[in-house]
C-alpha cells in the first residue's frame, strides 16, 4: 500500500500517527500541494477530488478522505468500538473534526504556515477564530468528564482530532483557557507508539 500525502499536512498526519500506533508501516510518497502536485493529470486519475492524503491500495484500489482511510487501516482493531452506539460516537466525533473544527483550526493554521499570513488574507484568517474556539469548547466540555472523546481508551476519535488540535497554536488559538484538552494531548504523546507531526519539535 503507498499513502500520498504531505507530512505537515495534520489530515496525513492522522495516518502517519495512526500506522505507528497500529505498528504498521506503509510506503510514503510526499506530495507538495504548494507545487501543484494534487493537481497533475496522473494524481487526478486516482484522486478525481484532488486532495491528500490517499491510499493506493493497488493499481484500481484508492481511498480518499483521512477518516475514511483510518477506518479501513484500523479495521478489527481496539481503536474502533464493537457497541453500535459507541461505533456511532465515533462516527459522531469524526463528522464534528470535519464539519466543526477543521474548517476552522486547519484553514487558519494553513493561512498562516503554509501561506505564511498575507495581508489579503488577515480578515478571513481573523475569521476562523471565533468558530475554532467553539470547537475547542465543545471538546473541553467531553473531556473534562473522560480522559479520552469516548471514554477511558483510545479511539480513532481521538487520533483525528488530535492531528489539528496540537497545533492550533499555528492558527493563532491559545490552548491555556482549556486544561483538559491540554492533558489530553499529553495523554495521546505518552501513548505507545505516538510519533510527532514531521518538523515538530
Amino acid at each position: 500500500m503507498k499513502i500520498y500525502g504531505d507530512k505537515r499536512s495534520g489530515n496525513c498526519y492522522k495516518l502517519e500517527l495512526l500506522l505507528s500506533i497500529l505498528g504498521k508501516t506503509c510506503e510514503w510518497i510526499d506530495v507538495d500541494i504548494m507545487q501543484g502536485d494534487t493537481r497533475t493529470a496522473a494524481f487526478l486519475e486516482k484522486s478525481p477530488n484532488g486532495k491528500i492524503p490517499i491510499l493506493e491500495i493497488s493499481g484500481d484500489r484508492v481511498l480518499s478522505e483521512s477518516n475514511a482511510i483510518m477506518h479501513y487501516l484500523a479495521a478489527d482493531s481496539a481503536l474502533i468500538p464493537t457497541s453500535q452506539f459507541a461505533f456511532a460516537r465515533l462516527l459522531q466525533w469524526q463528522f464534528f473534526e470535519q464539519y466543526s473544527h477543521e474548517p476552522y483550526i486547519a484553514v487558519a493554521r494553513y493561512i498562516n504556515i503554509y501561506l505564511g499570513l498575507p495581508e489579503d488574507k488577515r480578515q478571513e484568517f481573523e475569521s476562523k477564530q471565533a468558530g475554532g474556539y467553539r470547537a475547542l469548547a465543545v471538546m473541553e466540555q467531553q473531556l473534562k468528564q473522560t480522559p479520552f472523546l469516548l471514554g477511558d481508551a483510545l479511539s480513532l476519535a481521538d487520533i483525528s482530532l488530535f492531528a489539528y488540535t496540537h497545533v492550533a497554536h499555528e492558527g493563532g488559538f491559545d490552548l491555556s483557557a482549556y486544561p483538559a484538552i491540554r492533558n489530553w494531548l499529553n495523554l495521546i504523546r505518552a501513548y505507545k507508539g505516538f510519533v510527532p507531526m514531521s518538523g515538530e519539535k
